[in-house]
């Protein structure tokens, strides 16, 4: 059973974000958790909260499973464009250059791949 987790407005750029989204998409919970921690680039805190939140809500939708034994993963993850605030700065001869702050929304969603049980061929 799958879980879902969103994070909107986040002030970060899409492609800054979907920079680290790539990185974990389609692995193990715990590996993604493990890359998060351990890179440098600014968007990995929220995008590490939002996967610890998913990861709540899976727990809550299946109670009395545990994600160790389940085999989390990250199923698919999305990063969309979110509201552009348009603000101005100066500029020389009395000008102004525009700046755009961007935005973004986030969708996990985390789902548990069935264990596959070898059975001894004789």
């Amino acid at each position: 059973m799958e879980a879902v987790a969103k994070l909107r407005n986040n002030p970060t750029s899409t492609r800054k974000m979907r920079l680290v989204a790539d990185l974990i998409r389609g692995k193990q919970v715990e590996q993604a958790l493990g890359i998060l921690q351990f890179n440098k680039k600014h968007p990995t805190t929220p995008l590490s909260k939002l996967l610890l939140s998913a990861i709540d809500n899976w727990k809550q939708k299946n109670a009395g499973s545990r994600p160790e034994d389940s085999n989390l993963y990250v199923k698919t993850i999305m990063v969309d464009q979110g509201v552009t605030i348009k603000r101005y700065t100066n500029a020389p001869q009395g000008r102004m250059y525009r700046l755009r702050k961007r935005s973004n929304h986030v969708t996990i969603v985390v789902d548990s791949k069935p264990i596959e049980v070898k059975a001894d061929k004789k």
